[in-house]
């Protein structure tokens, strides 16, 4: 390809690039006081470089920069749903700031930079772009951690996120080492021809690192160590971004490594994708049940749900990858919706309040934030006939079709065991006792991010045929 039409196929990045640089040197020089015209401009790139994912270059310019770099249309939807998210934690992040000292210019800042790492990840054609969209997307995810420097359960936060993400990195880097050393090449093709020719025990080495390295990323059990203190300890705003945006860019390169580099190894990786989804759909589950801390509660909901996510993958198939690309779009409008009902949890002097019990009779004083609720808890449990059962019924589908049919059986039961916490929010909702009452919310922005969250899951099948048509050309361009 031309050299005009690689640099179109990376619009994206670009765009987000030059708005990142540009915006950093406007929150230096205007200090704290320009964090809202910032805010709203990387909003305004992160749209535009929505925008550009329409260009043919973007979804299917093919294999560039000496295969380091993938266009296609599975790198376009990951990104559409990063990029959206992103711009949703951005709007919703100053009124939970506002009371904390006022929003800082730097917070849209470290998010747009998240996203052109993010962005690299998902088009990965090689693992040092993979490594160096991983470490770009994490460095600014460890300051985001510990945004609020005067709050010591952020700073634990972002420590031991660091700490950990740092021993993940190096299982990675390993595994990455021991693929280049008995493969010889570090691009996804030049591994997956070597795995062609028999998988040798280094390569099965590097292959087993390469994945405990990713399932970190993916809060995946038993790398899930971190996921339930970080979300807990970083600002509300930050929790939201790390449990859409990174989970979905997390996804899309585990699922866009297995299948390309380590596709012809699928026998051997599905044994461990296999382990993986059981593993967090138990825990997932059985962790959150004794949860009294929403933010705690949520992270678990994530590890679950990732371990949902990950049964279609081990499925090995187009129509498995499909499954999981819809599932993690779903999974976007439930959480980012949770999120932002999270948000509105504030007492009379406007300070967040994050245990399950003040939400004891909010459908008395606060009707409709009550409705949200119940909807995305529901939703997140898989019950019919909202958005989110149909997210697990195609993962499902998938691992039956690929005669995984004891892999789905014992999802299914588990799933049984994970609606349990999510009820019990509803019940504590609708049925007990009455609390103290939150505060009322004055953020249009809020009730509207909500409500059209809400319009998804509910009425969430009259998108079925773009959604699946979207999901499965994605799957398509990794096969």
């Amino acid at each position: 390809m031309h050299a005009l039409g690689a640099f179109a196929s990376v619009l994206p990045e670009i765009i987000l690039t030059i708005a990142g640089l540009v915006l950093m040197l406007v929150a230096a020089f205007g200090g704290d006081g320009t964090s809202r015209i910032v805010s709203w401009l990387s909003v305004l790139a992160l749209a535009v470089a929505g925008i550009a994912l329409a260009c043919p270059a973007v979804h299917d310019g093919g294999t560039i920069f000496d295969s380091l770099y993938r266009a296609d249309a599975f790198a376009a939807f990951a990104k559409a749903l990063i990029f959206a998210a992103a711009a949703i934690c951005i709007m919703v992040a100053p009124g939970f700031f506002d009371r904390e000292g006022g929003l800082r210019a730097e917070f849209p800042v470290l998010i747009l930079f998240a996203a052109v790492g993010m962005a690299m990840m998902v088009s990965a054609a090689d693992f040092i772009t993979l490594y160096v969209g991983l470490e770009l997307n994490s460095l600014a995810s460890y300051v985001l951690a510990s945004f609020m420097r005067r709050d010591v359960r952020a700073a634990e936060a972002g420590l031991k996120y660091f700490v950990l993400g740092a021993l993940a990195s190096g299982f990675l880097l390993y595994g990455m080492s021991l693929l280049y050393g008995f493969s010889g090449s570090t691009s996804f093709t030049g591994v997956a021809s070597a795995m062609e020719q028999g998988v040798s025990t280094g390569l099965m080495f590097g292959l087993v690192f390469a994945l405990a390295g990713l399932a970190f990323k993916i809060s995946a059990v038993p790398m899930h160590m971190w996921t339930p203190d970080v979300y807990e300890g970083a600002p509300t705003p930050v929790t939201a971004f790390f449990g859409t945006a990174p989970k979905v860019a997390a996804m899309a390169l585990t699922v866009r490594v297995a299948i390309e580099a380590l596709g012809p190894a699928t026998h051997d990786w599905q044994q461990i994708v296999v382990f993986l989804a059981l593993a967090s759909i138990v825990l997932g589950a059985v962790a959150a049940i004794g949860q009294t801390n929403i933010k705690r509660l949520m992270a678990y909901s994530s590890i679950n749900n990732v371990g949902f996510a990950l049964v279609g993958l081990a499925a090995g198939t187009a129509e498995g990858v499909a499954a999981v690309m819809s599932y993690m779009a779903i999974y976007v409008a439930m959480t980012l919706g949770s999120f932002v009902c999270i948000l509105q949890m504030k007492d009379r002097d406007g300070k967040p309040v994050e245990t399950i019990a003040s939400l004891a009779g909010l459908s008395q004083s606060r009707p409709g934030l009550a409705a949200a609720f119940a909807i995305f808890m529901f939703s997140l449990a898989g019950i019919p006939p909202l958005f989110g059962f149909w997210a697990k019924f195609l993962v499902f589908d998938a691992a039956v079709a690929a005669g995984m049919s004891g892999l789905a059986a014992i999802g299914i039961a588990a799933s049984v065991i994970g609606a349990f916490y999510y009820l019990k929010i509803v019940k504590t909702i609708y049925f007990d006792e009455p609390a103290e009452g939150y505060a009322e919310a004055r953020r249009p922005i809020d009730y509207g991010v909500i409500t059209l969250c809400a319009l998804v899951i509910v009425f969430g099948y009259l998108l079925n045929p773009v959604l699946g048509e979207a999901s499965a050309a994605a799957a398509a361009s990794l096969f």
